[in-house]
């Protein structure tokens, strides 16, 4: 089943989450001198239209990157990611929203890699238009769960897993669970980020607990919290970023971040933020 395409919600609050975490996480990485490799298991289209019939049709941008767009007084972080995403944009208007291959293309060295898969047809397709393959950058149309196996540990002993499936598959949470516990037993010193939705869901509810257990070493959970569910009960009202092995200044960053981006990004009175994390 491959109904879901990432352009009707690119930009949204929980894109927003998500590439603000692997923004601080590649920069700490590329301070050290070694090269990394940067495996993102379900890549999608790499970047998106924001005014293209998708992306207009739900207009989920208007509450995510849209509302922080202009904003005079982002914290640090968030500054950082915001850097990038104008400079995706170089007519100065936010037409265009990076997904995170052309993130991660924006920050990657001379020497780093990255490995890009992507199953869906026509989001391969849109990726192949937008990602220049070389030496450093592969990208393969395969099951990213599957083709992980084959990426750790890299040779250079240095490595950054992107894991974020759409969840459109209930059994995508368990997917997870067992590809991290995987790549854990061949790479455990790797850096590994894992995004996952909040929504009416008991796999949603529990996940997050689920990695604390698959992680040896030390972790890092964000979560943000932004709208109501909808009469019925359903919608995504959030969203949470899961890190194993997290670079040690990234509890600093979000800190100092996350309630200016609860405060940006919520809809509702309610609207908040959890930070934990746990270091050995």
């Amino acid at each position: 089943m491959l109904a879901y395409r990432h352009a009707f919600h690119a930009g949204n609050h929980a894109d927003v989450l998500k590439h603000l975490v692997l923004v601080q996480v590649l920069q700490y990485m590329a301070s050290k001198d070694k090269p990394f490799r940067l495996i993102d298991t379900h890549a999608g289209g790499g970047g998106y239209a924001l005014h293209s019939s998708q992306s207009q049709k739900k207009g989920e941008y208007l509450q995510g990157i849209s509302r922080i767009w202009g904003a005079g007084d982002a914290p640090p972080a968030v500054a950082d990611y915001l850097r990038l995403v104008r400079r995706f944009n170089p007519d100065g208007q936010l037409n265009l929203y990076p997904g995170s291959p052309a993130l991660s293309q924006m920050l990657l060295r001379r020497g780093d890699q990255l490995r890009l898969f992507e199953l869906h047809p026509t989001e391969f397709k849109i990726l192949t238009e937008n990602t220049r393959p070389g030496r450093q950058v592969q990208l393969a149309q395969v099951d990213g769960f599957a083709a992980l196996r084959g990426q750790v540990p890299p040779s250079m002993r240095r490595g950054v897993v992107l894991m974020d499936p759409s969840y459109e598959l209930v059994s995508d949470y368990a997917k997870v669970i067992d590809s991290l516990r995987d790549a854990l037993q061949r790479f455990a010193e790797g850096v590994y980020v894992v995004w996952y939705p909040q929504v009416s869901r008991v796999e949603s509810i529990q996940i997050a607990r689920r990695l604390q257990a698959t992680a040896p070493k030390g972790w890092l959970h964000v979560r943000l919290n932004v709208q109501q569910p909808d009469a019925q009960g359903f919608g995504l009202t959030g969203s949470g970023v899961f890190v194993i092995n997290p670079p040690y200044t990234l509890h600093a960053q979000l800190a100092a971040c996350m309630p200016w981006l609860t405060q940006k990004l919520g809809q509702f009175e309610g609207a908040n933020h959890l930070l934990e994390h746990h270091a050995v």
